[in-house]
């Protein structure tokens, strides 16, 4: 027996031997070997990035990155994401909503094989920019008379002009709509996907539809899709529900604190109601609300509900929402269930963030919290816990120190408030000072550093157009007051000189399409400063 374990340890150390030596001398030239990689997209738009497996057992990384915006001096080209190891050749990845580039590296037992591969780009974001269609109606799969029609998302689109068919357009892409075979058309689109209703063409051979996206004056950003063929069977059940909106997600997607909820609506339905549960529903896609529900709430003219309630205690939860007549009624039945998880945070956390919706997320006007591309915190080089809420201002940013960041006792926190209070002429800039104020001091008393982002400049003009309210004509002069505070401060970051037009006067069109809450673009640079200071935290 000894002389049997004696020869498998031998047997062992001498296989253990060959494979460092195989690795680490490249005698199968798999150092040289290119991992080239390509994308397949699935009838459901889902993406699979693949690469040739190399002869010769070993394990894959495959890395996230996206571009950052080469704005801020010193940035790198790329922003990390995430990474996941597989022994595979191949692995699905997020159809996120801004472009993505991917780079896969092989590893042995004792280490790189590989050198990384050539950073592959989504193919979704190509040029020239276009909608790129998920849903897809076929002979085998038809559609019915009212179908959900959806699409990837275009960054910094506004809103979306569909066009119906009833036959291929006049020239494919471009931006105009056609004139021989166009049946209708809307730009009321304000997400990534209509249910439309094609009752009036059911007479029609051919039905075909095609997206283009559009900017805040609705200007064209980028060209119409290709035409897409829709099979329509008038026995195919019409969808009587939301169809919940979780098509593009950033990787490892985590709904905020204060959640929010996207769904595409019903045509022709106005007001909405989303309940949220801590147990699935008894009976999916019924029509009567949940008795235990937790929590609920009625929009109107919206796709997305803001939760007015933090959510941070560890713990699945689960959401749907349904159509509402009047009366408060049920029209037709709630959406499928979606689930998001809070994850057990430590006793202590090292860094969160804490403000308004600048802080929250969400831009280009239809995009809310819940597209994490609209985070500054995606951006940033180290993990953040992000305590924004849309609609704050300065105070009561303040007013909720005590419920939503001492509980969670960070180490530091990332404050920037009182973009609200700048544009309402009922607030002082020592009003918004003393907020400013009473944060720093709840910090310091509870041994947490408070690092302070000076306020981005506005452009009242925008916000007129996109919102249909007046600044205060005093805005900038309260800007240049709250700054020269925040500056004395012995910890902040000096975020505003990046942020205004060529006048230098007022926040550029290019980073918040309405005057407000910084872009993809914004965000991004907003993350880039902030890596450059990393240097301030604890």
């Amino acid at each position: 027996m000894k002389k049997f374990i004696a020869f498998t340890c031998i047997i062992f150390a001498f296989t253990l031997l060959s494979i460092f030596v195989a690795e680490k001398t490249d005698v199968l030239n798999l150092a040289e070997r290119d991992l080239k990689a390509s994308f397949t997209q699935d009838e459901d738009g889902r993406l699979t990035l693949s690469w040739e497996r190399l002869p010769y057992p070993c394990f894959y990384k495959v890395e996230t990155f996206s571009k950052n915006s080469g704005l801020i001096n010193h940035s790198p080209d790329y922003h990390y994401i995430t990474g996941e190891y597989t022994m595979k050749s191949s692995c699905p990845v997020p159809t996120s909503a801004i472009p993505m580039y991917y780079r896969v590296t092989a590893y042995g037992m004792f280490g790189r094989i590989t050198a990384p591969s050539p950073a592959i780009a989504n193919p979704l974001y190509a040029p020239p920019l276009a909608p790129v269609p998920i849903s897809r109606y076929t002979k085998e799969n038809p559609a019915s008379l009212m179908p959900f029609l959806v699409w990837h998302v275009v960054p910094t689109a506004v809103c979306y002009e569909v066009e119906i068919l009833s036959g291929p357009p006049d020239e494919e892409c471009g931006t105009r709509l056609s004139k021989g075979n166009h049946l209708t058309s809307t730009r009321q689109v304000f997400t990534n996907g209509w249910q439309a209703d094609l009752r009036p063409f059911q007479k029609e051979a051919n039905l075909y539809w095609r997206a283009r996206a559009l900017g805040l004056h609705h200007e064209a950003i980028g060209e119409f899709c290709q035409a897409e063929p829709i099979y329509v069977s008038s026995e195919a059940k019409i969808p009587n529900s939301p169809l919940i909106n979780d098509f593009d997600r950033m990787p490892d997607f985590k709904q905020p604190i204060y959640p929010v909820y996207d769904w595409i609506p019903l045509n022709g339905q106005k007001r909405y109601e989303v309940e949220l549960l801590i147990h699935r529903p008894k009976v999916e896609n019924n029509a009567i609300p949940t008795a235990d529900r937790v929590w609920y709430r009625t929009v109107e003219d919206l796709s997305t509900c803001y939760d007015e309630y933090a959510r941070p205690y560890a713990g699945e939860y689960y959401w749907r929402v349904r159509a509402i007549d009047e009366d408060g009624d049920t029209v037709g039945a709630y959406s499928d269930t979606a689930e998001f998880v809070v994850n057990a945070m430590p006793s202590r956390v090292r860094t969160a963030v804490f403000g308004d919706s600048i802080t929250h997320g969400g831009g280009s006007l239809s995009y809310s919290p819940a597209s994490l591309e609209y985070s500054y915190t995606t951006y940033l080089d180290f993990p953040a816990i992000n305590l924004g809420r849309s609609g704050d201002t300065s105070h009561t940013t303040a007013e909720r120190f005590n419920t939503d960041v001492l509980p969670l006792n960070p180490m530091n926190l990332l404050i920037l408030t009182g973009s609200n209070s700048l544009r309402a002429a009922g607030v002082t800039a020592s009003d918004v000072i003393e907020d400013l104020e009473a944060i720093r001091k709840a910090c310091e008393k509870n041994d947490i550093r408070p690092i302070f982002l000076t306020l981005m400049p506005i452009n009242p003009k925008s916000i007129s157009y996109a919102f249909r309210t007046d600044t205060d004509p005093k805005w900038r002069s309260k800007l240049n007051i709250i700054n020269n505070y925040i500056r004395r401060l012995p910890y902040h970051i000096d975020i505003e000189p990046y942020f205004y037009d060529a006048t230098h006067t007022v926040m550029d069109y290019d980073f918040a399409i309405d005057g407000l809450h910084p872009d993809i673009r914004g965000k991004m640079m907003m993350g880039e400063i902030i890596n450059q200071h990393q240097d301030l935290l604890r």
